[in-house]
Formats: structure tokens, sequence, C-alpha cells
């Protein structure tokens, strides 16, 4: 309770001190026209986000963590005017922030009602019984999750909240921590698309890659061989699994799970969890198994369709082409529609029950959805202090001088990037221009640049506790978010750590052939060292 009492104090004061700092500069500055920021595309550019991330991971309170975070953006945007900064927050920030995330919420929210509906009607419980007989270890069933989640490449938003929704009853019946569930499905998204060439991640790389001499989806393809924290994630993922190891934060929580049936460890009180207690007994599998292939195989064809497949473009030019925000709301709906009608059909629910379950889901995302506006209007706050103009300069400074360095130099500051602002997107699309000027081009050793920057930045977003990844991976596993974060992160920084080296080496051996081998003995290597000295200690 004492330390509790602390982190909430510190949170207090923080807040008190930026109420303070508004006040004076209001008095100062008056209702005059407002200049344009000082700090704009400085190092203060990266200090929200920052602030941010820290006082979570101090607190493990997100919410206003990133709301502090919100506010000092927008007073630093505007050279500390109050209403000004009001402006931006509101404007600039929240307004624009649930605009361009309002597919992402309608996508949440009808998954939500979709996973409620089919818990409603025994198929999430009629697969738990089934997994029961057919998935007999703690390790198959994190095998299955883990397989389950290569197979849904096409979206990392859809991989986290599909696998999560599936794999839930099982990983429980196992005592496998929800944040072990978290952390599985978290390593199979980003990781799991930026080595797809058909993902909707391909196509967003494919949208910055002019003037590098090589089309989007050539470039994207030559750049997996060489994307070493996605690659070196998936080998990770297994080596723990096989070698039924964990280590900080997570060991705690696996050992609760194990030994107590406790999944969540901390933070139990704040997850929303569908209900299942009244589940059907008339449920089967196939009742679980069927939305999900609808859901699957429809959004599939919303992509193309959204992006021109079926007015006459090719697959590749399709899915180069498509918005997964108008795509994936598209397929979800369709797929709740289906799966209404073929419950009621088999009579295991009414129609009462069916438009019960909307809001019930609806409930269920309501905390994925309010982390991801803030950190979506925390990410605009970033923009309008111009880190992309910050990073532009860094990394131009940087290739002058260290060119043998640059593939790892690049894979830094595209985590510190993406960590920071919790968006890979965003940061590959500042980096890959960056990239594509620095090195010769359809050079070999551009490719590996372009690869260092897209680790680096799913990298970064992996770690980051206001990544929008990460955010659903939370919600698909229904664990409490910092949690997530912070059990995470130790792996992460693990793999980050190997990357960072065989980058290094990159620069002097640019052969996929060797790298890859090299980086998977570094991985595998490290694992045994870390149970070797973690082995005798106690968990506390």
């Amino acid at each position: 309770m004492k330390i509790l009492n602390k982190k909430t104090l510190f949170t207090l004061l923080l807040t008190v001190v930026l109420v303070m700092a508004t006040t004076t500069v209001a008095l100062a500055t008056g209702d005059g026209e407002v200049a344009t920021s000082n700090y704009f595309s400085t190092f203060w550019a990266l200090v929200p986000p920052l602030v941010a991330i820290v006082l979570a991971l101090i607190t493990k309170e997100v919410y206003s963590s990133l709301f502090i975070g919100i506010i000092l953006g927008g007073l630093l945007s505007v050279n500390w005017h109050p209403v000004a900064a009001l402006d931006n927050i509101i404007n600039a920030g929240f307004i624009t922030a649930v605009s361009d995330t309002a597919g992402i919420f309608i996508f949440l929210v009808i998954l939500g009602a979709l996973v409620a509906l089919i818990n409603k009607a025994g198929g999430s419980a009629a697969f738990g019984r089934w997994a029961e007989t057919h998935i007999k270890t703690r390790v198959g069933a994190m095998f299955a999750t883990f397989i389950l989640g290569i197979l849904i490449f096409i979206d990392d938003y859809f991989n986290c909240l599909t696998v999560g929704s599936v794999m839930l009853p099982v990983t429980d019946s196992h005592k496998i921590s929800r944040a072990k569930l978290a952390f599985i499905i978290d390593a199979t998204a980003a990781p799991i698309c930026m080595i797809a060439p058909v993902s909707s991640w391909a196509a967003a790389v494919s949208e910055f890659t002019e003037g590098t001499g090589f089309s989007g989806i050539e470039l994207f393809i030559r750049a997996i061989p060489y994307n070493f924290y996605s690659l070196l994630m998936l080998v990770f993922v297994v080596a723990i699994i096989v070698m039924k190891l964990d280590y900080g934060p997570m060991k705690l929580h696996e050992f609760n799970a194990m030994n107590k049936g406790d999944l969540f460890t901390s933070g139990k009180d704040n997850v929303e969890t569908a209900e299942v207690e009244d589940a059907n007994p008339k449920g089967k599998v196939i009742d679980l198994i069927l939305p999900v292939i609808v859901l699957v195989v429809i959004s599939i064809l919303a992509l193309i369709y959204v992006g021109g497949y079926f007015a006459g473009d090719d697959f590749i030019t399709a899915f180069g082409n498509t918005d997964a925000t108008v795509g994936l709301p598209w397929g979800a709906l369709v797929a709740l529609i289906v799966t209404i009608i073929y419950l009621i059909a088999r009579r295991v629910i009414s129609f009462k029950d069916a438009m019960e379950s909307i809001p019930k889901g609806f409930k269920a995302m309501v905390p994925a959805i309010l982390i991801l506006t803030f950190a979506t209007t925390l990410k605009n706050m970033t923009g309008l202090l111009g880190a992309d103009v910050y990073v532009k300069a860094l990394m131009d400074s940087a290739a002058a001088g260290l060119a043998n360095f640059l593939p790892a130099i690049i894979f830094l500051v595209a985590c510190v990037l993406a960590f920071s602002t919790g968006t890979s997107w965003g940061t590959f699309g500042i980096l890959i221009p960056i990239v594509a000027a620095i090195f010769e081009p359809t050079s070999e050793l551009l490719i590996i640049g372009m690869s260092a920057c897209l680790a680096g930045a799913v990298c970064g977003d992996h770690c980051s506790p206001i990544s929008d990844t990460t955010i659903m991976s939370s919600a698909g596993s229904r664990s409490n978010h910092m949690n997530h974060v912070s059990t995470q992160l130790p792996y992460a920084i693990t793999v980050a750590a190997i990357s960072f080296v065989v980058y290094l080496i990159a620069a002097f051996v640019q052969s996929a052939y060797v790298l890859l081998p090299i980086g998977i003995v570094l991985t595998v290597g490290t694992l045994f060292v870390i149970k070797m000295l973690t082995k005798n200690k106690t968990v506390e």
C-alpha cells in the first residue's frame, strides 16, 4: 500500500507541476497569438511519450500516464499557452485520433460482440472441452497458440484479437498465465505480418519505397531474410516453450498460474472478461470454428475488395492499395450477421440473446478502445512537435561518419522512435525515405538498411506500452495491459540486443545465409545461459 501511495503521489505531483506551469505561462502570455513551438524538431518532441511510458511502468496505471503525456505534448506544441494547448489536444489530438481509428474501433466492437455471441452459444466452452482431450500439455497449448498466430498473417489487429479469442479457453484450462498468452499473441502478430508478403504491413511498406530502385513488394520480399528481430523472435518463442524457460516478471506470473491457479497475478479487477458461466451446453466446436473461418475468409475478401481487386487490379496490387481500417470492419460485420443467423437457425440461442451479446461485447472492448484513443492522441501530439524532422536530422548526421555501423544505428533509431511514438508504420514511414537516400540504389546494403529499419520499427512497437498492437494483444488475451508490457519487455529486449549484434556484423558480412544462422545460435545460446543463471533463483 505504501508503494502504491508513493506512485499515486508521484503522478499527482507531476500533474500539479504541469498545471502550475500552465497557469504561470497563461499569466505571462495573455491572450495574444501563439508562436510556432520553440520545441519543434528537438529532443523535446520525444519527451511527452517518454514521460507517459515511464509513468505507466512506474505506476502500472496507463490512463493517467497517457493523459499526462498528452497534456505535456499539447503544452510544448504551443510554447505552454494553455488555451491553444487545449485546442490542439481536443482538435488535433482526440478528435483526429477518433477519426483516424474509427474503423478499428468498429472492428473491435464487432469482434467483441462476436466473441460474446460465441460464448453465449457455448462454442468457446465446447472448444475448451475438445482441447482438454486433444491438447494435453501446457507446451502443446502454447505451441497451438503460436501456430495459430503464424497462420493468421493478414493483419496484426486481426491476429491479436482472433488468436486470443480462440485460444483463451485452451490456455486457461492448462493454467497458462494471461501475460504469457499475451506475449505469444504479440510475438506472432507484428513480427509475422512484417515477414508475410501478403499482409497489410507489406502493403504499408510498399507505399514508401519510391526512389529505392525496387518495386514495393520486391523490396519487402528481399528484406525478409535480413529482418532479424522478427525472425529471431519466432525462434525465441519456440525456444522458451521447448526449454520451459521464463525469466523476469513473467516467471512470477507463470509460477502463480501453475501453482496457485492465479492467471493474472495482479490487475484482475481491471480486466473485462466475457461471460461463459451461462454458456449453452448444446454448443459444439463448430459454433466457434465456423464463425472464425467466415471471419477470416470474408476479411480477406473485404481487404482485396477495398484495394480494388474486383475492379480489375491483381491480387498483390489490391493488397498494396487496401485500407485495413475499412476492410476489417467490413469483414467483421458480415461475419457477425452470418454468425447470428447460423446460431439462431441452430437454435442454440434466441434472437434476444444475440442482441444482448452486442453490448456485452462492446463493454469488453472499452478498455482497449480507451487506451488506443489516448495512445493515438499522444502520437498526434508528438507529430505536432516534429519528431520525424528531429529523427531525420539525427540520421543524416550519423550517416556522415559511421557508414560501417549504419544498419545497427538504423535499427536502434527505429527502436527508439517506435517505442516513443508507439507506431511501427509511422516509424518506417519516416525512416524508409531517409534510408533510401543514404545507401546506393539496388545495393545489398540498402536491403540490409531497409530490413534494419523495419525490424527496429517492429521491436520498438513490440516494447512500447502505447503501441496499438501491444494494446490489441492485451485485449485479445483479456490481460491487464501493464502486466503484458512489464512481462514482455525483458523478452523483447533480449531479442533486440541479439539483433543489434547481428546488424553490426551485417555491415561486413552481407549474406543472410551466414547472418541468420549466427542470430539463431546467439538466441538459443543466450537462453541457455539465462536458464543456468536463473534456475536456482526463487520466485518473489
